[in-house]
């Protein structure tokens, strides 16, 4: 085995200080190899030849593989995430199911399905979901939810409801577990046939 397969930590190296577009572009190149080998593949060198950088330049932000993945995880879905305000909630739960169709269709998306059978062994690969890309939609939602109190379209109460947990349920269920087409018109379906008629039915204001 290579020295470059083992996950033997090295020291961080002093330099120039980093550069915040270089992370971007090795981050996009590990969500590209982990789709593509998966993680138990995927090699520090590996990275450093996708992303057209040195190796030196990742072992100064990353010791090991698993600080490498599980910092891109963290980070996963921040920038993709601004929560919408369209001025109702059903433009703003359009806006947020096709942002995660989009997601779910990406580099992200294939990079996640590599990673579901290797999360339950590494805690901290679990952790940066929890604390990275659920809590970002969480977070969206959230203010979603707040913002139709607001504007008195729902009764307060819907944020960490059954309801809430629903609305984007059905399209991670097809995306992980049947394999059948995730897009726009399918979440669009979701809305109009299932989650606002739920919302009308348990939230509607009084």
């Amino acid at each position: 085995m290579s020295a470059a397969m083992t996950e033997t930590p090295r020291p961080s190296r002093g330099g120039r200080p980093r550069d915040p577009s270089r992370d971007s572009v090795i981050r996009a190149a590990i969500l590209q190899l982990l789709a593509e080998v998966g993680y138990g593949a995927l090699t520090m060198d590996a990275v450093a030849a996708e992303a057209g950088v040195g190796k030196a330049t990742i072992y100064r932000r990353w010791r090991t593989k698993q600080d490498l993945v599980v910092d891109t995880i963290a980070e996963l879905n921040r920038a993709e995430i601004t929560p919408p305000d369209t001025g109702s909630l059903e433009g703003d739960l359009r806006s947020m199911l096709r942002s995660l169709v989009g997601v779910i269709s990406g580099p992200a998306g294939a990079a996640t399905l590599s990673l579901l059978s290797t999360v339950p062994h590494h805690p901290a690969l679990a952790e940066a979901f929890r604390a990275g890309p659920m809590g970002v939609w969480r977070h969206g939602f959230d203010e979603v939810w707040a913002r139709a109190e607001q504007r008195g379209e729902v009764r307060p109460g819907l944020s960490g409801s059954l309801t809430a947990e629903a609305a984007s349920a059905l399209l991670v269920q097809r995306w992980l577990l049947t394999g059948e087409r995730v897009d726009e018109l399918y979440a669009d379906e979701v809305l109009e046939q299932v989650l606002l008629p739920l919302i009308r039915a348990t939230h509607a204001p009084g």
